[in-house]
């Protein structure tokens, strides 16, 4: 009776402890991996992003291990470095589908590099997802009008970052007059500056003027003090985190402070090149950074890796990508990468990280995903509130 006893007790903590942990008690995987691919800039020009993307993968994939991996086998990341160059991308989506053989790619977060890689995952039958790539043509060919069949996102679009951007200023800030600066040879920040640009002035602000740079250049003083004597109150600055830190920097230096508002392209890291001039600043984000999901998960990071993520988001996009490949595996039933795009399409109500998933089959972007409008202050990014789309893009 005793023995019985003690057997019922233990198997009712062992149920307990299972459902607490999850993992604790799983079966470990077996068999061959599943391989899935991740392009990743893990040096030069946007690597903090980079980094942070395959740490968080990687912290995905070594989880759903100890819970059990995938149809009972066990997850594998390979991963290269793409030095945020289109030929390094090119390459490595190639050898990942036809050497290594990967279910899926996950990566990048710049538009231009996914849309150079668009005809290499099409041929190979193999699906890729951006994370922070917004610019429309990367899964909706613009030749054709028609979704690019292999390739899928986990942000928003430019056009609602744009009309984010615009709409804020016009309707929040009551700002009537705005400059833009946009790097002339990035497809990214061309595409949001367009998109800005038709929104502003629908919304009846007055657009002082497009001042233009190309990637690489530290010095701005020039096109600040033509923005300056234009009167502006606000600049737009749909680039990247480098040149926007130095370009809030100079302004200051010229003794202009204007209200800046810029895109995704942001990072906390340009606060060591900006300092205090960020302070006031506006940024659109795909995602609260204190909901608690979020706040879970940088807790497991810094527990793995001995150090805060300077990049939540992107540890956030990396770990939802894995997450989402993962479940469309078990629904696929198999790791066929044909039946395993089939599954990443038909995704609806899938609950991520940062938002809860539901693909958009004509365009393979998330259906309606809201934004975050954040406050620089204090020396660090605030929440100021969310904005869910109005229009369909």
């Amino acid at each position: 009776m005793k023995k019985m006893h003690c057997s019922v007790l233990c198997a009712a903590v062992l149920v307990f402890l299972t459902f607490w942990t999850g993992a604790a008690f799983a079966a470990a995987p077996s068999g061959e991996p599943i391989k899935i691919g991740y392009l990743a800039t893990l040096t030069g020009d946007g690597s903090t992003w980079g980094q942070h993307e395959r740490d968080g993968a990687l912290l995905a994939i070594k989880e759903l291990n100890e819970a059990g991996g995938v149809l009972g086998r066990p997850l594998e990341l390979i991963y290269y470095d793409v030095r945020g160059r289109q030929e390094d991308a090119i390459q490595a989506a190639r050898r990942l589908v036809h050497e290594d053989k990967v279910v899926a790619i996950g990566g990048t977060n710049y538009s231009g590099l996914n849309i150079a890689i668009a005809s290499v995952v099409n041929n190979g039958k193999v699906s890729q997802i951006g994370t922070a790539s917004t610019n429309p043509a990367v899964t909706v060919d613009p030749r054709t009008n028609t979704v690019r069949p292999y390739t899928f996102r986990l942000c928003y679009t430019d056009p609602y970052q744009g009309k984010v951007m615009a709409d804020y200023l016009v309707n929040k800030l009551g700002v009537k007059s705005a400059a833009v600066i946009t790097d002339i040879g990035s497809d990214y920040s061309e595409g949001l500056k367009e998109f800005f640009v038709a929104r502003f002035e629908e919304q009846g602000g007055e657009l002082k003027g497009i001042w233009g740079f190309r990637g690489g250049d530290v010095d701005f003083r020039a096109q600040l003090t033509e923005m300056k004597a234009t009167g502006a109150e606000a600049v737009a600055l749909p680039i990247l985190y480098k040149e926007m830190g130095l370009i809030m920097k100079q302004a200051a230096e010229l003794d202009w402070k204007p209200i800046f508002i810029g895109g995704d392209g942001f990072s906390p890291s340009m606060h060591e090149i900006a300092g205090d001039t960020m302070e006031g600043s506006y940024w659109v984000y795909s995602m609260d950074l204190g909901n608690p999901q979020m706040i879970y998960l940088l807790s497991r990071f810094e527990k793995e890796y001995g150090r805060p993520a300077a990049e939540p988001g992107n540890v956030a996009y990396s770990y939802d990508l894995i997450t989402w490949v993962a479940d469309a595996i078990r629904r696929a039933g198999n790791a066929d990468p044909v039946a395993v795009r089939d599954a990443l399409e038909d995704t609806q109500n899938l609950r991520l990280v940062h938002f809860t998933l539901t693909v958009d089959k004509e365009t393979h972007n998330p259906l309606n995903k809201p934004a975050a409008m954040m406050l620089w202050k204090d020396a660090r990014l605030n929440f100021l509130e969310m904005w869910a789309p109005q229009d369909k893009f």
